[in-house]
Formats: C-alpha cells, structure tokens, sequence
C-alpha cells in the first residue's frame, strides 16, 4: 500500500504553510491543489515546491473538484490510498498515523475521521452533522457519527476511478454515499478536531447557497438510492459473499 496526503486549499494564506509544514514530519508523499486562491497561498507555497506535488488552476472551482485533481494526480503517482486533509487548521496532521494504522488493518476500507466532543463546537456544525447523518441512513441503511468530516482515507486502488458528479462542499457526502452503495465497509476513526476563537475563523462555507446544494443532493440521492442504490449493495453484497 503507498498512502499520499491530499490537500485542497482555497485563500488559506494564514493557515497553508503550518499545515504543510507540519504534515512534512509524517510524510513526504503530499498533493495540494490550490483551487483558485485569490489572496497569498500560492506564494506561500512556493517554499515547498520541492518538497510536494503542486496543482494549481487560476479559477476557483470547488472542494470536490479540487479533491477530484487531488486523486487523478495521486493515481498517475501510483498511490492505492488517499488521506484528505483541510488547509484551514482544524485538522490536526498529527493524527494522519491513526488513519494509516486502521487502514492496515482494514485496507480495502473507507475511513472516516470522527471529530471527538471539544468545545467551541459552532451550533451550525452541530445542526449540519446531525442532519447528514440521518440522510446517509435514509440512503443507504447504514449508521456513520460524522458524515461530515473531511479528514478521510479514500481506498484509491478499491474505488476503481469513482469521482464525485458534484464540484463543491456536497461532493464528500456525495462519495460517502456512493462508496456505501458499493458495499465497501466504512469505518470511523476518532480524531482530534481545532475550532479557533470565531473572529479567527476562516470559513468558505456559504450557508444559503451550499446548504441548498447539500438539500438538492440529498433529494437526488434519496431518489437514487431506490432505483440503483439498494439494488447495487445487494448485487454487491452478493457478489461478495459468492467469491468468499
């Protein structure tokens, strides 16, 4: 198994440099796709171009499109697992270990960072887990803490070049889900999660507009999950348990 680290970054000027930094110490085999960054990150990257994979595009296009890039390059390098990192300093890099360590027990699987109870946990954060963790039951039968978290390892060489249709902060529930419906098992792994004071929060999440794509897709997914999802993890299933 060859494990790379995946981060896509948007105007993290403040934040991108420690992030990367401190990911060094654990690994060297890293990608960062600056989607579009309009303020200082590019520059601020430019002290590590010899140290990591750069992907960099003048237009900003989106978390899951920026996440797409990130996998295309890690599959030309020949990597099998793909651990997603944010940029924005709530993800500890310290913690990438616990994801490599589960993923040699279970390396077939898909792994889900589970932030563990902290403080300062924003209400709208709170109120958005809770609400895609119901969806993913409805869509798929199954039961995960976080749906939400980002800080993931995607089994590359397993999901056979399965991309996200969606470009923005909807495509990792979109993956989840489609992972699911594969059959693949998901695993939770606990992390430690940072939420900084909110006047120093960096936050490209809009809430009107992505929280109406995150609702358009749960409706899609819902919809699907009759039609081809269920059917897809009993064929899956079954295929499974027919070459074991």
């Amino acid at each position: 198994m060859r494990y790379c680290v995946v981060i896509p970054t948007y105007n993290n000027a403040t934040t991108i440099a420690q992030i990367v930094s401190r990911t060094l110490r654990y690994t060297s085999d890293i990608i960062v796709v600056n989607d579009g960054s309009t303020d200082q990150t590019i520059n601020n990257l430019s002290i590590f171009k010899e140290q990591i994979h750069l992907i960099s595009y003048p237009i900003n296009r989106g978390k899951g499109y920026a996440i797409s890039k990130g996998f295309d390059k890690a599959e030309a390098l020949g990597y099998t697992h793909a651990i997603t990192l944010d940029s924005d300093g709530q993800h500890y890099p310290e913690d990438i270990h616990l994801f490599i360590t589960a993923a040699e027990k279970h390396p077939d699987a898909m792994l889900v960072g589970y932030r563990c109870p902290v403080e300062n946990v924003p209400p709208k954060n709170t109120f958005a887990n809770k609400f895609g963790n119901f969806w993913f039951t409805v869509q798929t039968a199954r039961q995960n803490v976080d749906t939400q978290c980002g800080y993931r390892l995607y089994p590359l060489q397993k999901m056979h070049g399965l991309r996200p249709t969606t470009s923005r902060y909807e495509a990792e529930l979109e993956l989840l889900v489609r992972i699911a419906w594969r059959d693949y098992p998901i695993y939770s792994v606990p992390i430690r999660v940072y939420y900084p004071p909110i006047e120093q929060r960096i936050s490209h999440f809009r809430p009107g507009i992505d929280f109406l794509r995150i609702s358009i897709l749960n409706t899609l997914l819902t919809l699907s999950a009759i039609v081809y999802g269920y059917p897809s993890m009993f064929f899956y299933h079954y295929r499974l348990s027919r070459q074991s």
